[in-house]
């Protein structure tokens, strides 16, 4: 491996309303080497990585690529320089196909469309993608807008490629193979940053680790050097007592009429003939892999997606339901946390306590007019209080968070509806160690306070931590349940696979 450092970093600070989102950080980035980034949310870790492909410019500082210092005006003028960027929140324009995002900024003065769809579904094969060239990008899960994000730049032949969470949307089959991937393209000399919160991808996948913390660079080294505790105790500076969420003495299901009883549920190909039960006072876990109808039952619920024309039944505390808005179900006292907070999640450009208050108006519907504005403003600040919502002045716009503070945000904005059905789809994808502990507590206190509680994660330890029983997805339909005493790792795989 070269010496020679393809990317330097030289005391780069960003600052916003004179507060330093990234102060004096210093890193480098060498050819064939795969540099993991960890660091709680507001670290600045997005933000030393937007500097370096050319999102923003630093307030004060150097980027260098192959020793020569540049001054990057926007994406373009890094991706001259073979720098790509792979977003968490992926950047595809969804009207369009697959084919033409992949292609995006590199089209030909005359395009044949077979010819781009034939070159989008080469790249696609040869990075093991199942995903078809010719749909449109804004109808992909979460999980295939990341498979083409990282397609376009490998077609882009970046030398420096940027990861921003990448498998927070992918099954542990997928990660596997994007890491395969990953090490591929480090012996053909692509160099990569990824941050993760998931900090054994970076101690076994990671040649070097950087640790940030409050914006500054506090420890680089080998992967070798470091351990998870040790990780751990540099992004917070201390060490970290994770405990699991307090669980009930005894199984406290009531031998009342279920919160939601879903009968038969169908949806297109997605959802066949889906039936459970959830009950207040406890968490109900649904596992499997992306595709097997998990968010999609839960989209239907909701009233977000149709189900088929005789497709099915949904009661609600006994009374039949069948939403066509998802107004509605709030309005009945249902919140729905989405896997993607970026499309579902939030109001972009508004600020922190605007979007926790407008969605407590939200429970009113039309009545939202007479809801008492002050009661709105004080509850928007108590909900930022207790997820500890970090933002950068008062009108911060939430598209300028962190992921994982976008997250809580959302999680605040539909527990400020004092639902009685809460469905929570991935809740702590892109979240640090520290506020994944502090969510996983609120989704135990929730259901311990009696309200039913739904949990979608793919993330088999999270399901296994929290719920009192779990539903395995499959096909489409409900293929396994278990209690928490019965389930582990290895029958909820199974039931999902086989």
């Amino acid at each position: 491996m070269s010496t020679q450092p393809v990317i330097q970093l030289e005391n780069a600070t960003k600052t916003y309303g004179g507060i330093a989102a990234l102060a004096g950080a210093t890193f480098d980035l060498l050819p064939g080497e795969i540099h993991a980034l960890v660091g709680e949310n507001g670290a600045g870790k997005s933000t030393l990585c937007k500097l370096i492909a050319g999102v923003i410019t630093p307030s004060e500082g150097h980027l260098r690529v192959d020793g020569e210092v540049v001054a990057f005006a926007a994406p373009k003028d890094a991706s001259r320089r073979g720098i790509s960027m792979v977003y968490q929140e992926t950047s595809l324009v969804p009207q369009l196909t697959v084919a033409q995002n992949i292609v995006l900024g590199r089209e030909a003065a005359f395009n044949s469309v077979r010819k781009v769809r034939n070159a989008a579904r080469q790249v696609l094969q040869r990075l093991n993608f199942k995903v078809d060239p010719s749909q449109l990008a804004g109808s992909l899960s979460a999980a295939k807008r990341q498979m083409v994000e990282i397609a376009r730049a490998v077609v882009n032949e970046a030398r420096v490629i940027i990861l921003d969470e990448p498998t927070a949307a992918l099954t542990p089959e997928e990660t596997d193979h994007l890491f395969d991937l990953m090490r591929s393209l480090k012996r053909s000399g692509v160099a990569m940053i990824f941050i993760s919160h998931a900090l054994e991808e970076a101690l076994n996948h990671a040649d070097r680790i950087s640790v940030l913390r409050n914006g500054r660079m506090i420890q680089t080294g080998p992967a070798s050097s470091f351990t998870r505790a040790s990780l751990i105790r540099h992004m917070i500076g201390e060490d970290l007592a994770e405990q699991a969420p307090a669980r009930p003495a005894a199984n406290t299901r009531s031998t009342a009429v279920p919160v939601l009883q879903v009968e038969n549920i169908r949806m297109g190909a997605m959802v066949n003939n889906m039936s459970f039960s959830i009950f207040p006072g406890e968490v109900t876990g649904i596992a499997g892999l992306i595709g097997s109808g998990r968010s999609e039952v839960a989209k239907v619920i909701m009233g977000h997606t149709k189900r088929n024309f005789s497709g099915g039944r949904i009661w609600l505390d006994g009374r039949e339901v069948r939403y066509t808005l998802p107004a509605q179900a709030v309005a009945d006292g249902i919140a729905y946390v989405s896997e993607d907070r970026k499309l579902d999640g939030f109001f972009e450009t508004m600020g922190v306590a605007e979007n926790i208050g407008l969605g407590w108006l939200a429970k009113f519907g039309r009545r939202s007019i007479l809801a008492p504005r002050h009661r709105m403003r004080a509850l928007a600040d108590d909900w930022e209080k207790r997820l500890s919502i970090r933002r950068i002045g008062a009108n911060q716009p939430v598209l300028h968070l962190s992921g994982g503070n976008q997250q809580k945000v959302v999680i605040a904005k539909s527990l400020s509806q004092e639902p009685r059905l809460v469905i929570f789809d991935e809740p702590t994808r892109g979240v640090d160690v520290g506020a994944i502990a502090e969510i996983r507590q609120i989704i135990r206190s929730i259901a311990n306070n009696g309200a039913g509680v739904i949990l979608i994660s793919s993330y088999l330890p999270e399901i296994l931590d929290l719920s009192d029983r779990i539903l395995v997805a499959k096909s489409g339909t409900i293929a396994a349940e278990f209690s928490r005493a019965d389930a582990t790792a290895e029958r909820i795989l199974h039931a999902a696979v086989h």
